[in-house]
Parts: structure tokens; C-alpha cells; sequence
């Protein structure tokens, strides 16, 4: 989660909290699992952004010809890459650009021991950068403190993980939610999360290593008892590599180590496949999510819930937790769209975790973890609308069937 320095809270009243028992038993989602182991160029629209990725064949890593050509320009290659030329984060070697992502499969990278050793990636911007947008954004909620979910997980959440990848500062990690996808039903391939979880924004590129493990820790083990657990304990699904990623080409050009411009538009899909297996992510893990992209107003969207890892102190990014409240209006600008917040105790590392709230009698995710506060009193989540439903549609269309 990004975080921002805030001033003293505006002094409200506690926003109406859901009631728990009902909000959690409309939105639990009951995955049974089916077993398992273990874009071209950015277009005009600011989330139109897709990115292609290697991909692996029989030991071999093989990329279009499109994307070879252009990280043979930045003097990379692809074998050497996995060899550990990732870990080359000189300027001119991180890629930026939509169509730059690459994430060849490395297998055996993502060890239990380096999972747990991934950080969150806290961020903060300046009091003035926090408060400029008071006359936009709606009273300072009170903070709820986030629940502990239930074990096993894949039984009584939504499908939801944790995303770790590589920055220039070491392992990292966020959240994610597996979603549907329209034009592959009962197939889908991929994983939602925040831009920030897959590129630094404006002043970076693309993370590398990018692994989506769905029901990390099924059965919320301590920290003491995962020292001895097996791999298929910790990652209950298996790892699933991303093969293509796609976020906002706001995020892109907008997003910083301070959330920045960007923040508004702070999301991101992911296409992933098995480290090993050929099952989808959808038939391995049992259940995936519709994404709600009417961005309906705070005070239109209802009760909200959010879920995901957090892994900065009091948390140490092993349990799964979610935070139930009604959302208020949020903005870091009036010039920028407005996003989602609701009062949650959760930290780093649950950057990325799906927002959820009953439609039509269905839970769908309506927005994703993006910035919060120092001390840990809110969240702040992007509305997801016309440009998000296009980035998703062109993830769907362009790379779900491969």
C-alpha cells in the first residue's frame, strides 16, 4: 500500500460500519477447489495500457518477434535475463514502456523463505499533497480495525492472494483477487491488483519476477509453524507467473513513489499460468470474481468490504484480513478523479486487495487497495469505469485465450 502523510483527522463523526456478520456472509464466496499443484502499443486512452510478456517452452524462452526486437534496443537477452540479468536495475535497463513488460518463468525462484522475506513497499507524500483536495473528499473516517478471515481460506473468502515481485529495493509484495474473464468463462487467467504492484510509475518500469500465489497460507499458520510447513501448505494453488500484464497508462505517466497523479488510476490485471500444471486459474482454484466497472458514487456503491495481506508492523503479511465499512469520497486533487475510502486498520502489503460489495445479490470486486495513511487509519481505492473496463477488456480479448 502507498501511504500518505496526513494531518491531524477532520474531526468526524464514525461513518455507518457494516454490520459484520451479515456483510461477511453476503460476501464470503465459498471457493471448492478442483485440485492443482503446488499489448501491442499504448493507445490514447489513459488505462488502455497492455504489456506483453516472454513465455517458456520446453525450457526454452520464446517472445514475439515485436517484443524481441525492442529488448535487443535495450541490449537484453532473454536467457541471460533468467540467468539473473534481472537484477541489473540500471536506468537503461528497466523497462518502462507499455509494451516493454517482460516476466520469463524462473522456476524454483519463489521459495517459501524468499516469500516470506518479501517487504511492502511503503510510500508517503506530504501533508499539503494530502490535503489539498478537502473540499473534494468527504470527512476523515474513523478507523475500523481489520478481522482476521477465516481458515481455510479458499473455503470462506473470495479468491483472493498475494502478488510478490522484484523491485530495485528486494523481494515485495502485494495482494490480488482472481477475476472473471468474459470471453473464457470458467477459464480465466487472470489476477486484478494496483498499478504499483506491477511498475514503479514515472520515474521506473516494470517489477520483474511477478508471481500471483492464490490462498497463500490456506490455513493462516503462524509465523512460528511456517517455518516447518511444506511448499504446497504455503501455496496450496501453486505459483502462477504473469505472462502479460496491463495498467493505466495514468499510472504509467502519473504514478510515483508518492502515489502521485497516478494514484487515481492505480490498477492493473494480470494474465498468469502455472509455474507447473496446464489447468486454468479459474478451474485450479474454483471460484473468480466479476469486476463491477459502473463506478457508482460512495454514496451510491453501498457497504464495501476489503481484503488482503497486510505486512507492515503491527502485521507481518502471513494472515489474510478484511475491513468492512461504508466508503466516503476521496481525492488528492480536484482536477482528479475521485476514489473510494474507508476506514481500515490494514498496512503495506495489502496494496492491490480486491474491494467488494454485493450487486444483484452477487459479490463483485468494485475497486482495489491503492494508498492509505501513516498511521493506518484508511484505505483508498480507485473508482473502476469506462477506462479500467477497457484495459480489462483488452487484457481478455487480446491475451486470455493464450
Amino acid at each position: 500500500m502507498r501511504s500518505t502523510r496526513t494531518s491531524a483527522p477532520l474531526g468526524r463523526g464514525r461513518r455507518t460500519v457494516l454490520n459484520a456478520a451479515g456483510l461477511v456472509a453476503a460476501l464470503a464466496l465459498t471457493a471448492t477447489a478442483c485440485g492443482g499443484s503446488g499489448e501491442g502499443e499504448a493507445n490514447d486512452k489513459p488505462d488502455a495500457a497492455a504489456s506483453q510478456a516472454a513465455d517458456s517452452d520446453g525450457g526454452e524462452v520464446r517472445i514475439p518477434s515485436d517484443i524481441a526486437d525492442r529488448l535487443k534496443e535495450h541490449g537484453i537477452d532473454v536467457d541471460k535475463w533468467k540467468d539473473g540479468a534481472w537484477q541489473d536495475w540500471d536506468k537503461d535497463k528497466w523497462l518502462s514502456e507499455a509494451e516493454d513488460f517482460v516476466n520469463p518463468v524462473i522456476e524454483g525462484l519463489w521459495k517459501p523463505d524468499r516469500m516470506r522475506s518479501a517487504k511492502e513497499a511503503d510510500k508517503t507524500v506530504s501533508v499539503k499533497d494530502a490535503s489539498a483536495a478537502q473540499g473534494v473528499s468527504d470527512p476523515e473516517p474513523t478507523q475500523v480495525r481489520a478481522e482476521a478471515e477465516k481458515t481455510p481460506y479458499h473455503e470462506n473468502a473470495a479468491p483472493v492472494g498475494k502478488v510478490f515481485f522484484d523491485s530495485p529495493e528486494g523481494p515485495a509484495v502485494c495482494s490480488g483477487t482472481v477475476i472473471k474473464d468474459v470471453n473464457h468463462p470458467g477459464k480465466s487467467n487472470l489476477v486484478w491488483t494496483a498499478g504499483h504492484c506491477v511498475h514503479a510509475g514515472g520515474d521506473g518500469g516494470w517489477y520483474r519476477n511477478l508471481v500471483f500465489v492464490p490462498a497463500y497460507n490456506d490455513l493462516g499458520k503462524s509465523e512460528a509453524d511456517l517455518g516447518s510447513a511444506s511448499a504446497s501448505e504455503i501455496a496450496p494453488y501453486g505459483n502462477w507467473w504473469a505472462d502479460w500484464a496491463s495498467t493505466s497508462n495514468g499510472w504509467i505517466q502519473g504514478g510515483s513513489e508518492s502515489g502521485g497523479d497516478g494514484a487515481a488510476y492505480d490498477y492493473a490485471v494480470l494474465h498468469v499460468k502455472p509455474e507447473q500444471g496446464s489447468k486454468s486459474l479459474e478451474e485450479t482454484v474454483g471460484a473468480a470474481l466479476d469486476v463491477d466497472f459502473s463506478a457508482p458514487s460512495a454514496a451510491e456503491a453501498g457497504e464495501m468490504g476489503a481484503w488482503g495481506y497486510p505486512a507492515a508492523p503491527p502485521y507481518n503479511g502471513l494472515q489474510m484480513f478484511k475491513c468492512l465499512d461504508a466508503p466516503g469520497r476521496f481525492s488528492l486533487s480536484a482536477d482528479l478523479p475521485t476514489m473510494y475510502r474507508i476506514g481500515c486498520s490494514m498496512t503495506g502489503g495489502s496494496s492491490g486487495g480486491g474491494w467488494f460489495r454485493v450487486l444483484n445479490g452477487k459479490t463483485v470486486l468494485v475497486s482495489n487497495t491503492s494508498i492509505g495513511p501513516m498511521d493506518n487509519t484508511w484505505l483508498a481505492g480507485p473508482q473502476l469505469g469506462e477506462d479500467a473496463e477497457a484495459l480489462y477488456q483488452n487484457m481478455s480479448e487480446t491475451y486470455g485465450g493464450r
